[in-house]
């Protein structure tokens, strides 16, 4: 087992924060993977990661360190992946992309576009008897749901799981790329499609969690044996406080998706690292983007993280929490191991597939006795996309089904119990006032029967005294002098 690589990135100042902060600066390296962490308290931190990468880094270091080894391993049928995490405008996609992932000057270029030249670098070493084939899938986590990016029809993609190959996208468009320009040119098809919106922070501020994922499969003509490595990369939206960003209307509840789905991804790296001795429920569940990156947390995959930071003291509480999390993220343990798939086992596979498509065969020849031939055929592309049409023998799948219709099932009854007991409470509240009403009511009639024969007293002892008066006045008037 290996730990997960953590590295720390700091950005250079903006013009605003120079303006703002007079070029002031909160941290002090020490060395490539120690520095000293000044919050807005004046109170000093010591982080130690695998590296840190100070304001006059270059794009080529942070990816020979953070990405190459992974880059290696993914050819040679190792799961890898590599995530960029950090609050908004730290330069987590600058880092990802670059300026562009067309970007033709060299020392610009971000992680994506060199993780592509460097993949089919590695290629080029394979000898005559092994074919390779890549294939590109392109998603993002946008307001909770999976879509594609090069087919925006696909709105609602489903994530299942797999013993042999793990996390799966089911139905994500695959596109087979053959040089590194095909590669990017689709990569920047995809990032065209992606959720951006404009924040105080940042004027092109992600709205999304983007995934790019890579199939690299070898296959050796000798020995018929099959070898295939998944790489995946994660631009994580980055974390936003709403009185700095001034997110309002649709911003806003995507800022608030964002922060839910962050916060789901720090209870997992809690979960993995709490440190108790007994066996942990880790809620990968919780959150579309926990659930793919099951694998690169917990699972079969070589995992590196690059936490962005800005180095501005205005921004100081968002990067020490960068920062913890990333703290936290090291001491993960992953169990990374060569995916090989034997001719037997493709022969198994095979089988499985032959009987899952004469299943499918049945149905839609039963179909076709009674519908028109399109009506068929758009039943079977939306039975397709849907997920509908599955592997009836594979139990995997099957329990894989069953486990997210309980999560959803368990998350929807404690929504439901969240607003039942919301609902209580108002209604708590609203009795509180009534009653008090009716206790300022019944008060209030008190004091006004009060007065009321107060008022009658008062008229009776007047009826008295003129009474008497009276009679005195009479009194005096009939005795003689």
């Amino acid at each position: 087992m290996s730990n997960i690589t953590v590295c720390a990135r700091f950005r250079p100042l903006s013009s605003k924060e120079r303006r703002d902060d007079a070029d002031r600066i909160c941290i002090r390296c020490i060395d490539t993977e120690t520095f000293i962490f000044k919050d807005e308290k004046e109170e000093d931190f010591t982080f130690s990661f695998d590296r840190v990468f100070c304001e006059e880094s270059k794009q080529a270091e942070v990816y020979e360190f953070l990405a190459l080894p992974i880059v290696r391993d993914a050819v040679n049928a190792i799961n890898g992946t590599i995530i960029t995490y950090g609050q908004t405008g730290a330069g987590k996609t600058y880092s990802m992309e670059g300026p562009s992932v067309l970007e033709v000057d060299e020392e610009k270029k971000g992680l994506l576009p060199r993780v592509v030249d460097g993949i089919f670098e590695h290629i080029k070493s394979f000898d005559e008897m092994t074919k390779y084939s890549i294939k590109l899938s392109m998603v993002e986590i946008y307001m909770e749901k999976v879509r594609d990016l090069f087919d925006l029809s696909k709105d609602n993609i489903q994530i299942k799981e797999s013993k042999v190959q793990g996390i799966l996208l089911s139905g994500a468009t695959e596109i087979s790329v053959s040089d590194p320009s095909q590669a990017l040119q689709s990569l920047s098809t995809g990032i065209a499609n992606r959720a951006v919106g404009e924040t105080q922070m940042n004027i092109a501020s992600s709205r999304s969690h983007s995934v790019y994922m890579f199939t690299i499969q070898k296959e050796f003509l000798g020995d018929k044996r099959m070898k295939a490595g998944k790489l995946v990369l994660v631009d994580l939206a980055g974390s936003e406080k709403v009185e700095k960003t001034g997110a309002e209307g649709r911003v806003l509840e995507e800022a608030k998706m964002i922060n839910k789905s962050l916060s789901a991804l720090g209870n997992v790296i809690n979960a993995l690292t709490c440190g108790s001795g007994r066996a942990n429920h880790i809620p990968y569940r919780d959150s579309k983007l926990t659930r793919i990156l099951q694998d690169a947390l917990g699972g079969n995959s070589r995992t590196a993280i690059l936490c962005c930071c800005s180095p501005s003291p205005s921004n100081g509480s968002e990067s020490l929490s960068t920062l913890r999390f990333g703290g936290r993220a090291k001491h993960i343990k992953v169990s990374p191991r060569v995916s090989c798939n034997e001719d037997k086992c493709a022969k198994k596979h095979e089988t499985l597939f032959e009987n899952k498509d004469e299943s499918s065969d049945r149905i839609l020849n039963k179909l076709r006795e009674r519908l028109d031939i399109e009506d068929v055929k758009l039943l079977e592309e939306l039975f397709i996309l849907e997920g509908i049409l599955f592997d009836p023998y594979s139990v995997e799948e099957l329990e894989s089904d069953y486990e997210d219709v309980t999560s959803r099932t368990i998350s929807s009854l404690q929504h439901h119990v969240e607003e039942l007991a919301s609902s209580v409470k108002e209604l708590k509240r609203e009795n509180r006032a009534l009653k008090a009403r009716i206790a300022a009511a019944e008060k209030q009639d008190t004091l006004h029967k009060e007065d009321a024969i107060i008022s009658n007293v008062l008229r009776k002892i007047s009826g008295i005294f003129s009474f008497f008066f009276f009679w005195g006045s009479l009194y005096s008037v009939e005795v003689p002098k």
